[in-house]
């Protein structure tokens, strides 16, 4: 038998500066971002030790700081930095990464702007 567990945390929220337009990067915007992360060793389901998993508390304040880090032009790019922080995790195998930009300046009337990004070791 082979199990693979999702360990998923949806909703991080963080204020950052990404974007093209000037505007976005003068005033800054909340960013939220949602992840599942797929773990190949699934000792935890046994042992219930946090050592055996990966700590979704420990990754939300890193896509936090990336977040609030830095801007970048596209949330094409945020989205794969936040992949690549949560693949340096040797336990991820695969990472899906949405981040979402609710208030994204659109020349029409929308809900908000996402990318979701797919990232397999």
């Amino acid at each position: 038998m082979s199990d693979h567990l999702t360990v998923s945390v949806h909703g991080i929220t963080a204020r950052g500066h990404h974007g093209v337009f000037p505007g976005e990067r003068a005033r800054g915007q909340r960013f939220i971002v949602d992840l599942d992360m797929v773990i190949g060793d699934t000792a935890s389901v046994e042992s219930d030790q946090l050592d055996d998993t990966v700590d979704y508390a420990q990754i939300s304040a890193i896509v936090v700081r990336l977040i609030e880090g830095d801007p970048v032009d596209l949330i094409e790019r945020l989205a794969g930095m936040i992949a690549d922080a949560v693949l340096a995790d040797d336990r991820v195998s695969e990472v899906v990464v949405c981040v979402r930009k609710p208030e994204a300046e659109l020349p029409v009337v929308a809900g908000e702007a996402s990318v979701t990004l797919r990232r397999v070791r």
